[in-house]
This record gives structure tokens, C-alpha cells and sequence, in this order.
């Protein structure tokens, strides 16, 4: 690892490709006799270290966007670059490979198994790759968020604040170039959603991009960069 967090470079080359990009992008649903268009063109890049919130009223697109960030869905037209290339091109092996080299999720819920400890939640994404080196990668990824004295404890052992630091630390367990996450602090008091956005703060710090979705202003202290997706279309905020 060339980072305490990732293996990607925290001084990419100036020429290097954006790790994640949208391009034009439309997505439309079919919605009984009515098209809905969820997005209306949106261009999107992030570069690697950088921290974007993405804002917006309820229903202005921001799940689907994050959606299509994270090759779970594909656009209706228009472009998703991985390191510049069109993901649209891959089937559906590829994509779970490039989602799974790529991409690392942090959700709002959490999504920890109950019945496994904070080390078996964080190897998850490698649980079909016979990657013997996880474990002991989840154990590291724990002891740097803070965790070092709950690598046996489960969910239920667990506070909201270090439950979605588990979360953090499974993102990474792949050591993607990007993160995404949604609502990452919907469901924590401030003191300890602030502690979560220092740890994504870090996580950039190691050359690492994240990307939230968020109502929560404390996120956008934190951002880089915030911008808003109000009826389908982008705009930069600052």
C-alpha cells in the first residue's frame, strides 16, 4: 500500500485519468404511460484525494447518480469512465469486477451481519476471492480507525459511531480509488458524525476519493467540493 488506507497513488502523474467520471449522462425510467428522467445530462468527475458531497432535495436524482458511480445500475445514454474507460462496454462479470476493484460502499444503515465480528464484517468483499491476506488487512484497517480493542466484538457490541467506522473500514478492505457513500452520518449525532467525516478526511489524505450523498451540512465542513442535483441536473455550489 502506498498509503496507510488505499493502493493508490496520493500524487497521481498531472496526465492520470479522473478514477470515475460521468459523461452526458441520462437516466430514464418508464413510469406507466410517462418517462421520468432521473438525470438530464449530468457531467461528473472527481479526482483521486478529493472529497465531494453531492446535495440536493429528496428526490432530485442523488440516489440514482450514486447509483451509477457505483456501476449498480447503467445509464439509459451517456458515458461511465473508470480511469477512462466506458463501463458500458463490460458484461456483467466485468462490472462486478470493476465494482469490486474500483468502488467501496458506505451506507447509511451500516449493513453489518450481526453474527459476525467487526475483522469478518470488514472481509466481506473478499469473501469469493480466497484473499488470505484479508484478514489481517481488515485487523489494520480497524486498529487506524479506531478500533484496535473491537476486532472480535459484533454489531451488537458495537455504538452507531463504531459500527460506521466498520463500515469505513470494509470500503477499503479492496483498496478502491474511490468511496462512495450515502447518508454516511444520517444516523449519528454530530460529535460522532464529525469523527466519521475526519476519518473520510484521512481516507483522502492517502490519495483516495470519496463521494458522499447527503441532507447533513456538517458533511459539506468537510468537502472539497460540494455540488447540488436538483431535478435531475448538477451545478457546482463550491
Amino acid at each position: 500500500m502506498s498509503g496507510e488506507y488505499a493502493g493508490v497513488d496520493a500524487t497521481p502523474d498531472a496526465e492520470t485519468e479522473s478514477p470515475l467520471e460521468l459523461r452526458d449522462v441520462v437516466k430514464a425510467y418508464e413510469s406507466g404511460a410517462e418517462t421520468v428522467r432521473a438525470l438530464k445530462g449530468v457531467d461528473f468527475a472527481v479526482e483521486r484525494g478529493e472529497f465531494v458531497s453531492v446535495i440536493g432535495p429528496s428526490g432530485s436524482g442523488k440516489s440514482t447518480m450514486l447509483n451509477m458511480l457505483g456501476l449498480l445500475d447503467s445509464p439509459t445514454s451517456g458515458e461511465v469512465l473508470l480511469d477512462g474507460v466506458d463501463a458500458a462496454t463490460y458484461d456483467d462479470e466485468q462490472r462486478t469486477d470493476a465494482r469490486r476493484e474500483y468502488v467501496g460502499f458506505v451506507f447509511q444503515q451500516f449493513y453489518l451481519i450481526d453474527a459476525l465480528t467487526a475483522v469478518e464484517n470488514v472481509t466481506l468483499p473478499t469473501v469469493y476471492q480466497r484473499d488470505r491476506g484479508a484478514p489481517a488487512r481488515a485487523r489494520n484497517l480497524l486498529r487506524r480507525v479506531g478500533l484496535g480493542d473491537r476486532l472480535e466484538h459484533r454489531p451488537t457490541q458495537l455504538s452507531g459511531g463504531q459500527k460506521q467506522r466498520v463500515a469505513i473500514a470494509r470500503s477499503l478492505i479492496n483498496e478502491p480509488a474511490v468511496v462512495l457513500a450515502d447518508e454516511p452520518t444520517g444516523n449519528l449525532d454530530q460529535e460522532t458524525g464529525t469523527a466519521v467525516l475526519e476519518e473520510f478526511a484521512a481516507v483522502c489524505d492517502e490519495g483516495v476519493a470519496v463521494v458522499t450523498v447527503t441532507h447533513d451540512p456538517l458533511v459539506n465542513e468537510f468537502a472539497d467540493r460540494v455540488v447540488e442535483l436538483v431535478d435531475g441536473v448538477i451545478r457546482d455550489v463550491r
